[in-house]
C-alpha cells in the first residue's frame, strides 16, 4: 500500500465506565497439548468503550487470535473475567454464549466462508435464521445489509460470479444482518490486493462513524493504521496499548490508489 504508517502515542483507558463494551480483566487461558500446558493468556486486561475501532496485533503465538476467540465468546478464559455490555460472559454455559454470539457479535474472517450454491442475498440471510426474526424481515435486513456495502445490485449473484473483494463485503454484510453491537474482523484483507483491502477498511471507517464498535485482528501495519487505537500482543500479554495518531481516511488513500484491472 502506498498510505504511510501512522504514528502512535499512549492512551489511558480506565477499566470500567458506563461506556465499556468490552471489560476484560486480569484473563489467563491455558491449553493442555498432551503433557504441555501452553500459558496463552497471562494476565491480560482491557477496556474497549462503544463506538471503538481498535487493532489487535501480535506476532504468531503472541495471543492475539486467543484474546480475540474469547472476545467472540468461542471460547471462555480459564480465569479472570470476561464483561460484554454488562453481562460477565465468562460464567456462561455454551448455549448461553450461542445465543450472546448470534445477538451481539457480528464475525468477518480472511476466508469469506461463503456457501458457493447460494446467492449473495442468502448467504446473507442465514444468522437470521437463527435469530428471532421473520423471513420476511431477515430478507430485508439482507438487502440493507447488502446496500450499506453497495452490493445492493448483486444480491442474486453467487460468490462464483464475485470478486475477491466483493466476497469479502458478502461477509461483512452478514455479519451486519443481526445489527450486532460488535464487529469483530480477523485478517479481514489477508487474502486481497492492496486496493481491495483499503476499500474494505472504507466500510469498516464508515461503520465505525456510524457507531459500530469494531475490532480488527491483522498483523499488517498498512491495514492497522486506519483503527484508532491498537493493541500489541507479545508472550500472552498487552504490551502497548495506544492511539493512532495521523489516521488515514481509507476513502482519501483511495484516491491515490491505482484501479486494478481483472
Amino acid at each position: 500500500m502506498t498510505a504511510t504508517i501512522s504514528q502512535t502515542a499512549p492512551i489511558s483507558h480506565s477499566s470500567s465506565g458506563e461506556r465499556a463494551v468490552i471489560l476484560v480483566e486480569d484473563v489467563h487461558k491455558y491449553y493442555d497439548l498432551g503433557e504441555t500446558r501452553v500459558h496463552a493468556l497471562r494476565g491480560v486486561s482491557a477496556s474497549i468503550e462503544r463506538g471503538e475501532f481498535v487493532s489487535i496485533m501480535g506476532a504468531s503465538g503472541g495471543g492475539k487470535s486467543t484474546f480475540m476467540n474469547i472476545l467472540g465468546c468461542l471460547d471462555k478464559p480459564t480465569s479472570g473475567r470476561y464483561i460484554l455490555e454488562g453481562t460477565e460472559v465468562s460464567k456462561l454455559d455454551k448455549k448461553e454464549l450461542a445465543l450472546i454470539r448470534n445477538r451481539k457479535i457480528g464475525f468477518v474472517f480472511q476466508g469469506f466462508n461463503l456457501l458457493a450454491r447460494t446467492t449473495a442475498q442468502e448467504n446473507v440471510e442465514l444468522p437470521t435464521l437463527y435469530a428471532q426474526v421473520s423471513r420476511d424481515e431477515g430478507r430485508k435486513r439482507a438487502h440493507e445489509s447488502l446496500e450499506l456495502v453497495g452490493l445492493g445490485d448483486r444480491t442474486h449473484h453467487y460468490p462464483s460470479q464475485l470478486s475477491g473483494g466483493q466476497q469479502q463485503r458478502v461477509a461483512i454484510a452478514r455479519a451486519l444482518v443481526n445489527r450486532p453491537s460488535i464487529l469483530l474482523a480477523d485478517e479481514p484483507t489477508g487474502n486481497l490486493d492492496s486496493r481491495t483491502a483499503v476499500e474494505i477498511m472504507d466500510i469498516f471507517q464508515k461503520l465505525n462513524d456510524k457507531g459500530l464498535t469494531i475490532i480488527l485482528v491483522t498483523h499488517e501495519p498498512d491495514v492497522a493504521q486506519f483503527a484508532k487505537r491498537s493493541l500489541f500482543f507479545r508472550d500472552g500479554k498487552i504490551r502497548k496499548d495506544e492511539a493512532v495518531l495521523n489516521r488515514p481516511v481509507a476513502s482519501e488513500v483511495l484516491k491515490n490508489m491505482p484501479i486494478l484491472e481483472d
